[in-house]
């Protein structure tokens, strides 16, 4: 009897040994993804008013965790008896990834800029609408960015058994989730922590110097996020589609890789943000997506 129970204990280690190899080099593969998550989702998160950022935080935090509960067991499910079905899911987010970050680059270019950093007024009528709104798109984005992520994470443990499968993809998307939602947190509280800084240093000192750095810095960093998150959701589109689709794949074959993900991105974009505007021409009852 004893020696059932080390026998079964030795096996659970074994695994355990697996998968904790398995999950090093699956988060070692999606570490672009998340890199390109990371600035997506902290330009999502920001933006609101400062009573409300870790609410809000919370709430696509939420969301994201609910998204990969339902992409990780439906992407085992498709990769033992449908794999097809998860490229063309990929591709289909990948349209919708072009055009959010397209439509931010017309709306920047072309439409009048709104005030602070889209942040919800408290003088608006429907700022919970509004906040809601940004809460949604924030969590839509992240939905398509995390099936990528738990396709990376899966295509790294191919040839290994279900369970070892499906237990390193799970520790992918507790990992991203926790890590990426994090530093956001650590980002939109910034401001907080210097003003923390300068009032414990009686506003004197080394710092009180790092508390003001840390407070100037905020909206610079907001800016900067703004403008690296929509330049990864046209890479992570471009990305999708050169290595999903044969033709994009050996199209340009000396091209950087980057440069070609970006170009292609931005094209997909384009032809997606003509044909919703087309479609709200012939339909106006339709109304645009929330950003």
């Amino acid at each position: 009897m004893a020696s059932g129970i080390f026998a079964i204990l030795d096996d659970i280690g074994a695994l355990m040994d697996d998968v904790a190899v398995t999950t090093k080099v699956a988060a070692r593969k999606t570490a672009g993804i998340l890199g390109d998550d990371l600035a997506v989702n902290a330009e999502k998160a920001t933006g609101f008013l400062s009573s409300r950022e870790l609410p809000v935080l919370w709430a696509i935090t939420k969301g994201s965790l609910v998204n990969k509960l339902i992409i990780v067991p439906i992407a085992l499910l498709l990769n033992a008896f449908f794999p097809i079905a998860i490229k063309w899911a990929l591709i289909a987010g990948g349209f919708y990834l072009a055009y959010e970050g397209v439509e931010k680059v017309i709306e920047y270019f072309f439409h009048h800029p709104k005030k602070g950093h889209e942040v919800v007024e408290e003088d608006t009528g429907d700022e919970k609408a509004a906040e809601k709104a940004k809460v949604r798109s924030a969590i839509t984005t992240d939905f398509i960015l995390s099936v990528e992520i738990v396709i990376i994470a899966l295509g790294s443990v191919e040839g290994k058994d279900t369970l070892t499968q499906a237990l390193t993809v799970s520790a992918v998307a507790i990992i991203a989730t926790i890590g990426v939602y994090g530093i956001v947190a650590l980002i939109v509280r910034m401001d907080d922590a210097g003003y923390g800084l300068i009032r414990h240093s009686g506003n004197k000192g080394f710092w009180a110097g790092i508390g003001t750095a840390l407070v100037k810095a905020l909206p610079l960093v907001i800016k900067l996020l703004g403008v690296v998150g929509t330049i990864a959701l046209i890479l992570v589109s471009g990305g999708i589609f050169v290595h999903n689709i044969e033709y994009f794949h050996h199209l340009l074959p000396n091209l950087w890789a980057v440069v070609k993900e970006f170009g292609i991105g931005l094209a997909a974009g384009l032809v997606t943000v003509g044909v919703v505007t087309l479609a709200k021409k012939i339909l106006p009852g339709k109304k645009e997506p929330a950003h």
